[in-house]
């Protein structure tokens, strides 16, 4: 049977974690697969680490595999972190928040359990599903850099900053990832497009974004390291 490897960084989430656990942990996925769940606490500063403990001693059902760094190094650090331990078929990277919706890994496996994809993106501009409200300048400059990318990598991806990317693990794991924060997700999407014959697709999902109140962390200072990243990754450091 497949396992699909979830990957969720976590920092300073300890009020709400369990929330996202308790959707992981009921989500049905196609064809009965299983379900690894890698946490890595990004040296957070409230209850986290006590939250999850607690989860698993609650929750023995739900494979967890818990990991903690020491110093806070950055999101996209703690995703090379989950990555690396990632031992299922496929590997899906999960935010600890709210903002997108477990129930909808089965509308990103489809492609690759179908086989036609390697990698699936989900994107919060297409498709008919809920979207909550917010940010604009937000919303275009998401668009601004996924055309920078697109038209560095020559792919026509409506969602390069999505949270919700699946990859066959073989390929993800394949690939040197070196942006330890925000820039995770230009590198890995101009790193992912060289790849040999790598069949990528895209599908709509779910968004239910956060105010800064309710804890969104990314902010204008990201946006331009992401530029840079688009730049660096896909011009001076292939």
């Amino acid at each position: 049977m497949a396992t699909l490897s979830i990957v969720i960084p976590a920092y300073n989430e300890g009020p709400t974690i369990h929330r996202i656990l308790d959707k992981v942990k009921a989500v049905q996925l196609v064809g009965g697969m299983g379900k690894e769940v890698i946490i890595v606490n990004d040296c957070s500063r409230d209850n986290t680490e006590e939250s999850i403990n607690n989860y698993k001693s609650a929750n023995p059902g739900l494979p967890i595999s818990y990991y903690k760094h020491e110093v806070n190094q950055g999101k996209g650090a703690a995703l090379h972190t989950g990555i690396k331990m990632a031992t299922g078929d496929y590997v899906i990277i999960q935010d600890a928040d709210l903002e997108y919706d477990p129930e909808e890994y089965n509308i990103l496996l489809k492609p690759i359990t179908d086989g036609f994809a390697d990698v699936v993106y989900g994107s919060r501009f297409m498709g008919g599903n809920a979207h909550r409200i917010l940010f604009f300048w937000h919303s275009i400059g998401n668009r601004w850099l996924t055309t920078a990318s697109n038209m560095l990598t020559n792919l026509n991806l409506t969602d390069m900053e999505t949270c919700y990317k699946l990859f066959k693990r073989e390929i993800i794991q394949g690939i040197k990832l070196k942006e330890k924060r925000f820039g995770f997700e230009p590198e890995v999407t101009a790193k992912i497009s060289r790849v040999p014959k790598v069949r990528i697709y895209e599908v709509g999902i779910s968004y239910y974004g956060r105010t800064y109140e309710e804890g969104k962390k990314i902010g204008w200072k990201d946006g331009f390291r992401a530029l840079y990243c688009i730049v660096k990754y896909n011009i001076f450091s292939k």
